[in-house]
């Protein structure tokens, strides 16, 4: 899922080719079906519901990008932020209900962090195109997916460089609740998984272990 995250991630933020929207709602699909497969749903019926379900949503977005002018874009947006914020909840639940912190554990976490950023993302743009194509100070953003990115994860990591800046308040208060998310999440969640890793011994040298206790008895 990490690798998916990070192809979509820079698939869109060097190329402003309309496919690569479509590509990039592919990969979501893919991390979306893999966090449903490991999810806590006991029943295969369930899974398969599921993921019917979101394959399903993510057709329809696809369409309201293509046919639906401004308005069916931010429709598609804002879907697009509700199925990545379920996908966020799935995996904190994985994360959570695991007694033993392990490193599929912290690639989760980190999972988690991109995907926060690429929802905040899809809020940011929705906002534009449902508030007549405006939204940053600066202008019009030049690609419309890369540069609401770009913007997303540097107000995550609370980078802020200043070059776009939200110009409305709506905009301003979802770009400090996403600073504020970021700060948490790394300060908690991740933070507390990293402390609490430790590298599981092999059985070898725990048999070795012994062999060499019974020596020195």
């Amino acid at each position: 899922m990490l690798v998916f995250l990070i192809t979509s991630y820079l698939l869109s933020a060097f190329s402003s080719s309309r496919w690569i929207n479509d590509l990039q709602l592919a990969l979501f699909t893919l991390a979306g079906l893999l966090a449903i497969r490991n999810s806590p749903l006991h029943r295969r019926t369930a899974r398969l519901v599921v993921a019917a379900g979101f394959v399903f949503s993510l057709l329809v977005i696809a369409i309201a990008d293509h046919q639906g002018g401004l308005t069916g874009q931010g429709a598609a947006s804002i879907w697009s932020a509700v199925l990545l914020l379920l996908i966020v909840v799935t995996l904190l639940r994985q994360i959570l209900s695991v007694p033993q912190v392990t490193m599929q554990s912290i690639y989760a976490a980190i999972s988690a962090y991109l995907i926060i950023g690429l929802m905040f993302s899809a809020i940011y743009a929705a906002m534009y195109y449902l508030n007549s194509q405006q939204f940053f100070v600066q202008g019009s953003p030049g690609n419309v997916r890369s540069d609401f990115q770009y913007f997303s994860f540097t107000t995550l990591t609370t980078l802020g460089y200043g070059d776009f800046t939200a110009a409305g308040i709506g905009g301003r208060a979802v770009a400090m609740l996403e600073a504020m998310t970021g700060q948490i999440f790394l300060a908690t969640l991740v933070a507390k998984l990293v402390a609490s890793f430790r590298p599981t011994a092999t059985s070898g040298n725990s048999a070795d272990d012994g062999a060499n206790g019974d020596e020195r008895v």
